[in-house]
């Protein structure tokens, strides 16, 4: 059966906003920069240029920041300074300037943000809680001279909410020894001890660190060299304390990316899960766990000092064997949506579940299909216009299906459940421009499903222009994947394989631009 929806799509009438905002030329140029081929309509990426891990995670006064690795000149990988953007809500952002920039120490590299509302560090003035960013600087000169020591800790404030930075100037705080991969502090305050818990990285595993001031800093144990997996250097760890759902014990997590060394090839980000007793953190955890089984979530971190204490984490939405390869010209890659972490027990396992947080959903205002009914053995081809900004729920108890988009051209993008190999697959190897790096469209990725909802459960699928997020049972499995389709897709085939369960399409729905 095939079903033809017929959609007016505020995307597509942006060239007409051009004709409108003749009299506005710094509008003009602010609607030309946001219709860029590939250019993500409700994700974050920056206004130009290079960007990739998110860093400084911080609510403070209202506003979320997001810091990010971010290289001004080019749109490849170069001397990184921290780019900066400042949301009220998660999902409308505002590019603000370059927070921090190199300096003799070196570049400026990943780390994270916290507000010190004792002041324990004093930088604070006149009843104004600093805010305070710790990041690791890489001295190329150290590198290139065949050094070890090249990577330390250093540390800035803000007494304005972000606005301008200051370096402190006993920087750097940690020193190296001679450790080559030592990076990526993530920092938080840790009541009981009432320290500051650092978290960082050394090559093959991470180190915990306290502080009273976040300037001197006292080193406490180390976690991973034998657990969790290896397949290359660990970077951005985050630790933090979460609740199980539904009950009142709470365990730590702590997240670590790798690269390479991901289930899909090329850079990804396990969990473990454990306890933390002021000083080691502990799991007996020892094959890994993956936050996302797509290709294009890495560096992922979360927020500090969120107003509700909800966990939001953020990743990179690329992967780096082809992160400066991809087909955009003016900018390079995109953020992951913003989405809520949980623990949930399933069975007698923990799992860390991510999802997108909710003020998304007040994006997804106009309906372009609804309620449709695809029963056992049966498929639905439906004409869609606007399929790569929409957001799609379907709600079915198959473990045997398909969704195809399509294009024009005849592109093609394939979601499968199979239940035999108990696998979720996603098949972009003709889903438009793959060309530009072998390692981007020459295989099709698969995501284990073992703790997928034995009963009913409900898919929801984020499409931008150049990426789909796949979240089946609340975030139970999660898959990532960036795309570049030549023209946007325009119809979906939906197969239901199952001899016995139905598939409800709830809804696609067209999901506004934020820029």
């Amino acid at each position: 059966m095939k079903i033809k929806v017929t959609l007016f799509v505020l995307g597509i009438m942006l060239m007409g906003c051009r004709e409108q905002n003749k009299e506005k030329p710094n509008e003009i140029q602010e609607v030309k920069r946001y219709t860029e081929q590939y250019r993500p309509q409700f994700h974050f990426s920056p206004p130009e240029k290079w960007m990739n891990d998110p860093n400084g995670l911080v609510y403070n006064d209202g506003i979320y920041h997001l810091f990010y690795q971010y290289y001004p000149e080019d749109i490849v990988w170069g001397p990184m300074h921290w780019g900066h953007a400042i949301s009220s809500d998660l999902v409308h952002w505002e590019h603000k300037p370059i927070a921090l920039y190199p300096d003799e120490h070196g570049l400026i590299f990943s780390g994270s943000a916290v507000v010190d509302k004792n002041n324990t560090s004093g930088f604070g003035k006149e009843g104004v809680a600093p805010l305070v960013a710790i990041f690791t600087y890489h001295l190329m000169e150290g590198e290139k001279a065949g050094r070890d020591d090249f990577q330390t800790q250093g540390i800035a404030f803000s007494l304005d909410n972000g606005e301008s930075w200051t370096k402190y100037e006993g920087n750097p705080v940690i020193g190296n020894d001679g450790i080559r991969d030592f990076r990526d502090p993530k920092v938080f305050w840790h009541e009981e001890s009432q320290k500051w818990i650092l978290t960082l990285v050394a090559g093959d595993h991470a180190k915990f660190y306290a502080s009273k001031n976040l300037k001197e800093w006292e080193y406490l144990s180390d976690f991973g060299k034998a657990q969790g997996a290896h397949g290359g250097v660990w970077e951005c760890p985050d630790l933090f304390p979460i609740q199980v759902a539904g009950s009142d014990e709470e365990k730590w997590v702590l997240i670590i990316s790798i690269n390479p060394g991901a289930p899909n090839g090329g850079c990804g980000t396990q969990y473990f899960i454990g306890d933390f007793d002021w000083e080691k953190f502990i799991s007996d955890q020892q094959e890994p766990l993956w936050i996302d089984q797509g290709a294009d979530n890495y560096a992922g971190v979360t927020y500090n000092n969120t107003p509700d204490g909800k966990r939001i984490f953020i990743g990179w939405m690329s992967n780096w064997p082809y992160a400066d390869k991809t087909p955009t010209k003016k900018w390079r890659s995109a953020m992951t949506v913003p989405r809520e972490l949980t623990l949930k027990k399933i069975g007698d396992d923990l799992v860390l579940t991510s999802y997108p947080v909710g003020q998304l959903d007040k994006l997804a205002s106009q309906v372009l299909a609804e309620d449709v009914q695809i029963a056992p053995g049966t498929s639905e081809t439906l004409s869609v216009d606007g399929l790569n900004q929409s957001q799609i729920q379907f709600e079915t108890s198959s473990r045997d299906f398909s969704l195809t988009f399509e294009n024009d051209l005849g592109e093609t993008l394939i979601l499968a459940m199979d239940s035999q190999s108990y696998t979720l697959m996603v098949d972009r190897t003709k889903s438009g421009k793959i060309d530009f790096n072998p390692e981007f469209g020459n295989k099709k990725h698969f995501a284990p499903i073992g703790m997928l909802n034995d009963g009913t459960y409900q898919v929801k699928i984020l499409l931008d222009w150049s990426s789909i997020e796949i979240f089946m049972d609340g975030g139970v499995n999660v898959m990532t994947e960036q795309l570049f389709p030549t023209e946007p897709y325009t119809t979906l085939i939906l197969e239901n394989a199952s001899k016995e369960s139905e598939i409800h399409l709830e809804s696609i729905k067209h999901m506004e631009s934020v820029w």
